[in-house]
């Protein structure tokens, strides 16, 4: 975080962007009104599935289209459509559907998974909240909820975070802890095995149950390069309870991730 926080310093100068909220982790790309459009890539390298001890890199797009009417902003960004506000001073909402990919045999290119059935995807609803605390959202509290049909299932998440810096222009460094929680349905959809399952790939059948699953850390770096050139960095940390430990499918405790991504805004 330090490293970060000395590349803030170095390359940002003060915007007088107007944004939503002046937290990195909430893109804003239209200058406050109108339309914002933002192109480019990223990279990760991340865990290959949830529990994986093998890791990879991945390059994807990135980017957002946007429209903003004063505090309410709607958004397209990577597999998320929804919308963003303030209903009220200090309480930030936003709610969409977002696409969710389902966990397949040759996520494991060691052949861990191998025999088991592909998984489906789905398309989930979320809603989010968080609420400032004290000014200008240098501290906050938050929670998120996840869901979808029977067979997905729920996640919970409860999230708190500051933000560093003098910004307030959404750039900067922001880091977060969260703990999360799951409906059996949703955790048995990446960490279970169902009999049929164990016939075809030999792990043990385990059926998990509902509740805590995990705790983790997020840090987000944000900054304008230039007037039209921006630079993202996130890492993170994701431990998980001990029941998810005991899966035949989660081969560590734990997951960590980093990536970088640079993206142009035409507006």
């Amino acid at each position: 975080m330090g490293l970060l926080m000395m590349l803030s310093e170095a390359v940002h100068g003060q915007s007088s962007r107007d944004v939503l909220v002046p937290l990195p982790s909430v893109l804003d790309f239209t200058g406050g009104e109108g339309w914002g459009l933002a192109l480019g890539a990223g990279v990760e390298y991340e865990a290959a599935y949830d529990g994986s001890d093998e890791y990879e890199f991945e390059v994807d797009p990135a980017g957002a289209l946007q429209y903003r009417k004063g505090d309410n902003l709607f958004f397209w960004e990577g597999l998320q459509l929804g919308w963003r506000g303030l209903p009220v001073d200090g309480l930030f909402v936003q709610t969409g559907i977002r696409y969710e990919s389902g966990l397949e045999p040759d996520d494991s290119e060691d052949g861990k998974l191998d025999g088991l059935p592909k998984r489906d995807s789905h398309v989930a609803g979320f809603l989010e909240f968080r609420k400032e605390i004290g000014e200008n959202w240098r501290n906050w509290i938050g929670g998120f909820v996840l869901g979808g049909e029977s067979d997905f299932g729920f996640l919970g998440l409860l999230a708190a975070g500051h933000r560093f810096g003098p910004q307030n222009d959404g750039t900067g460094t922001e880091v977060f802890v969260f703990s999360t929680f799951g409906t059996d349905d949703f955790i048995n959809k990446d960490f279970g095995v169902s009999a049929a399952d164990e016939s075809a790939s030999g792990l043990p059948q385990t059926d998990l149950d509902g509740g805590y699953r995990s705790t983790g850390l997020t840090v987000i770096d944000r900054r304008w390069l230039t007037a039209n050139i921006m630079l993202q960095v996130e890492a993170g940390v994701e431990l998980y309870s001990s029941e998810i430990k005991d899966s035949p499918i989660a081969q560590d405790d734990y997951e960590a991730e980093i990536g970088a991504s640079l993206v142009y805004s035409f507006f």
